[in-house]
């Protein structure tokens, strides 16, 4: 019971932080403040209702119009807010799995405090995929605050947790070299993660002389090599390289594309989108997908 209801509260929540997000999403790139004016439609410039804002209702009871002006409202604020609240549940489901009531204190902060990372995580990959998306855009306002808060978030769960395991070993003075090993191992992660990203930016350059992965892809990489350590940023980069792959296959195929005069392989495509995907994987099922393939491998 108390996994089922604190799946459907974390999804609820997400649905009103992906509301939140959707006027993050409208209003970072035109440099707008999020804070004022109030939720307004942007075509006609009318304040909303408050039921108009109701987070997937308003836009179906709207069907996807201003009530005022009948402009088109877009699919993306619907998406994103099912986005941000499914993958919320998904993530509460998983973290509550197994819990008995009464929870033991010690086992509720380590849970509470993986989960809220998790939440964190997956709000700013989602935000992070739709402005590559739309503006080929990865901003340092996310990326670099979001690893900042990754590599926090992933000391403090480490921190909680080893006071766990230590204590119930008797190994108290182990528990300082486990957290101080933990930083050390997760900054060459961030290094790496960021380092793979801008030597293929370089041997690219190198060849045709001229950008194809901007800095902000590196930054990504950062971001989730400070959240998933270096093997789920790995995954993540490999997840969104293959997606990458298919959808520039995709294009391939299009007739639109063949008579462009500037040819396919001036399109540009949002890698950071592709690798926010993968991160999403990676976040979620991340350790079971490496832990089979370990096994697949004989290792």
């Amino acid at each position: 019971m108390i996994r089922l209801l604190g799946t459907i509260f974390a999804g609820l929540l997400g649905l009103a932080f992906g509301s939140f997000l959707n006027v993050c999403l409208s209003r970072w790139p035109a440099g707008e403040s999020i804070v004022h004016p109030r939720s307004h439609c942007r075509s006609c410039g009318r304040t909303l209702a408050w039921w108009e804002n109701v987070p997937l209702v308003s836009w179906l009871l709207l069907r996807g119009r201003c009530r005022s002006c009948r402009a088109w409202i877009g699919s993306r604020y619907p998406l994103v807010e099912l986005a941000v609240g499914a993958l919320w549940a998904t993530a509460a489901w998983q973290v509550l799995a197994g819990t008995t009531s009464p929870v033991p204190s010690d086992l509720l902060w380590a849970g509470a405090a993986y989960g809220l990372s998790q939440m964190i995580l997956l709000w700013l990959l989602v935000a992070l995929s739709v402005l590559d998306f739309e503006h080929l855009w990865l901003p340092n306002k996310l990326t670099i605050p979001g690893t900042l808060i990754g590599f926090a978030a992933t000391l403090v769960y480490a921190a909680v947790n080893s006071k766990r395991v230590f204590a119930f070993y008797g190994a108290f003075g182990l528990r300082s070299r486990f957290i101080w090993h933990l930083v050390g191992q997760r900054l060459l992660a961030i290094l790496a993660a960021a380092g793979l990203v801008l030597l293929i930016r370089w041997i690219y350059w190198l060849i045709r002389r001229r950008e194809g992965i901007g800095l902000g892809d590196a930054k990504l990489m950062a971001m989730l090599a400070a959240w998933l350590g270096l093997p789920g940023a790995l995954l993540a980069f490999g997840l969104g390289v293959v997606l990458g792959a298919i959808a520039a296959l995709v294009l391939l195929v299009l007739p639109s594309t063949r008579k462009s005069t500037e040819g396919w392989a001036h399109i540009k495509l949002p890698l950071g989108t592709f690798l926010c995907v993968g991160g999403i994987v990676s976040s979620l099922w991340g350790e079971r997908m490496i832990d089979a393939y370990l096994r697949w491998a004989g290792l």
